[in-house]
């Protein structure tokens, strides 16, 4: 195992003040927006699906932007999934409910799950890491499909410990904090120094902030979606680009 060099992170905040962090024995990182994005536009999908169910678009790649996934049913499939979604979506935004099993199902037919590339900054920071830390894999989603994205982007043997949160398999999604205890279990590290870099506040720094981790957040840029300036709670820390994680791990 790489050894963690003993001692304390200084960054300074957004508030302009110095702050003293023990230096991580591990990172974490989330795979889906985080390490990689898909090579399908979401605009693409979106116009794909209701195109195959035959109906007009009764909400926006926005509104479904908008849902929190951490905040819907757990889903044992796929097509669960986005049932769950587009459930979510229409009571908020309203719409024909009696659409959304075809909705779901286009959508599994549709999306390509493997079909993804790295996000900007993301081999880089996932090297950085490697180079010094315990590095693990904490995804939500099925073992099958997210092995076979880290197959494509070459990072398949890139952790140490990888954890599949997938209830399926008896593991419950983030922010669940089973699958973070998991990974500090096997990595034989402490939660007061690790790290959990991931895109969704709802799913990552929630979960990372309730089994103990500091969080690195960093939302992906996309013009449909607005990100809150506050959230609660906040990140330990927030990164415009994956490429400034040196900056604070």
């Amino acid at each position: 195992m790489r050894t963690a060099r003993s001692r304390q992170k200084v960054f300074v905040d957004d508030a302009g003040y110095r702050q003293h962090m023990p230096s991580p024995e591990a990172v974490l990182f989330d795979l889906d927006s985080t390490l990689c994005l898909s090579d399908q536009s979401d605009e693409e999908i979106h116009g794909a699906v209701f195109d195959r169910v035959g109906v007009e678009p009764f909400f926006t790649v926005a509104d479904v932007r908008g849902v929190d996934s951490s905040e819907i049913p757990t889903a044992h499939s796929e097509r669960e999934f986005y049932e769950h979604l587009y459930r979510a979506v229409v009571a908020d935004v309203g719409g024909e409910p009696s659409h959304v099993p075809a909705l779901a199902e286009a959508t599994v037919d549709v999306v390509d799950e493997t079909a993804v590339s790295f996000r900007e900054g993301a081999r880089e920071a996932l090297e950085y890491a490697r180079e010094r830390y315990e590095v693990g894999l904490v995804t939500n989603g099925g073992e099958e499909t997210q092995r076979e994205k880290l197959e494509r982007l070459g990072i398949a043997d890139a952790f140490d410990v990888t954890v599949f949160c997938d209830p399926a398999n008896g593991v419950d999604p983030k922010p669940a904090t089973e699958p973070f205890e998991r990974a500090l279990s096997a990595l034989e590290a402490s939660a007061e120094r690790a790290v959990y870099v991931g895109d969704s506040h709802g799913a990552d720094v929630v979960g990372a902030h309730r089994a103990g981790l500091q969080s690195v957040w960093a939302p992906p840029n996309r013009p449909h979606e607005e990100y809150p300036s506050d959230p609660d709670p906040a990140p330990t820390h927030r990164l415009e680009s994956l490429a400034d994680l040196p900056r604070v791990v």
